[in-house]
């Protein structure tokens, strides 16, 4: 069966690095023969330069039909004349809701030619191979009551609010379980169980679940600027970590120092398997916008790759597939490919699109 792809470039570098998964996966279709129909559609900014909509109907549609969506990245900072109503109408919050993709698998995987990259000593970081699953569709995010309101007196008071339920909490961290399994059967949970009740409440769940569900699934939990100081000092020590909407944005941006950028992360949002068996999934690299180096094909694409690579092992069930996508990476930066985010002082600096040439030639080689 043909899968139906929906592309969203995206604001500021999103379209530089998009344009690069979607060249790897041209790839795998014509050689390796993964049936992928792409199909690219606007959105953000550029859809309300074109249409004045950041979210077009027609995009609207395509995303709920798709298969899978492959993103870029949204928001910057030439976004303030668009109406607020417009910004909510095409956010990424709205799509993440609406697809119920709960579940945002982080991944961070130590690359050895990287080592002097990362600003952690390479000891410390040698070795780490750890995944995020973050709850994606609650909490602080999405919380009710919210906004800016002006009190009596004229001053104004921001309000956001931390609410779990535990039907998300379990299912988040059935998810973390199930993919601990797969991997060394090692879970940590994170929360601050010791000022919120709503990290109380996740803790007491996940407890739960762990001892009448996955008892043959070692769990630790931990407070969640403990895990920042460890994510540091042992990277090596952590397998998978399921935490929440917050805390997951926080803490594997925090990992991202592995690998020295975040532009070699990629995630995937996945939602419970339908009644076709087949999940909701986005794909997209972990980094923002960056509208300061927009334009100028510097950007790294690896995090957008690996995100394709995501899409292979989820959407497309080819692991294998995956695998190679992953190796051809690797070998790219074995071979010394940089872009400048992940080049040392004098080390040659490749453009985005040269990058993905040698990834491109490393997965020809690979055959």
């Amino acid at each position: 069966m043909t899968l139906n792809i929906v592309v969203l470039p995206g604001d500021g570098i999103g379209p530089e690095v998009t344009d690069e998964a979607v060249r790897v996966l041209d790839w795998f279709a014509a050689k390796r023969g993964i049936p992928l129909r792409m199909t690219r559609h606007l959105f953000g900014s550029a859809a309300w330069a074109a249409q004045g909509t950041t979210m077009p109907d027609a995009t609207w549609d395509a995303i709920m039909a798709a298969d899978a969506l492959l993103f870029g990245a949204t928001g910057s900072l030439d976004q303030k004349h668009i109406p607020a109503e417009e910004r909510r109408k095409g956010s990424l919050l709205r799509m993440r809701k609406a697809l119920d993709v709960f579940a945002n698998l982080r991944p961070v995987k130590a690359q050895p030619a990287l080592a002097e990259v990362s600003p952690y000593k390479a000891r410390t970081v040698a070795g780490a191979d750890l995944v995020f699953v973050r709850e994606l569709t609650a909490g602080m995010y999405f919380g009710t009551p919210r906004g800016v309101e002006t009190q009596p007196d004229g001053t104004r008071r921001g309000v956001n609010t931390h609410t779990y339920t535990e039907a998300e909490i379990a299912r988040a961290a059935r998810f973390a379980f199930g993919l601990a399994r797969t991997r060394r059967n090692h879970l940590t949970s994170v929360d601050k169980a010791n000022v919120m009740e709503a990290g109380a409440l996740w803790r007491e769940v996940v407890t739960a679940i762990h001892a009448k569900e996955f008892p043959d699934v070692t769990l630790e939990h931990m407070l969640a600027d403990n895990c920042a100081l460890q994510l540091g000092r042992a990277p090596t020590r952590f397998d998978v970590i399921v935490t929440d909407n917050l805390f997951g944005d926080l803490l594997s941006d925090c990992a991202g120092a592995i690998n020295g950028s975040l532009g070699m992360l990629p995630s995937a949002a996945l939602s419970d398997p339908g009644p076709d068996g087949k999940r909701r999934a986005l794909y997209e690299p972990i980094h923002g916008s960056a509208p300061d180096i927009a334009g100028k094909g510097i950007a790294n694409p690896l995090g957008a790759i690996l995100s394709a690579a995501m899409l292979l092992r989820w959407t497309a069930e080819a692991p294998a597939e995956a695998d190679r996508l992953e190796k051809a990476v690797a070998t790219a930066l074995a071979s010394g490919a940089r872009t400048a985010d992940i080049a040392l002082p004098g080390e040659k600096v490749l453009s985005t699109s040269a990058m993905t040439d040698v990834v491109l030639s490393a997965l020809e080689a690979s055959k």
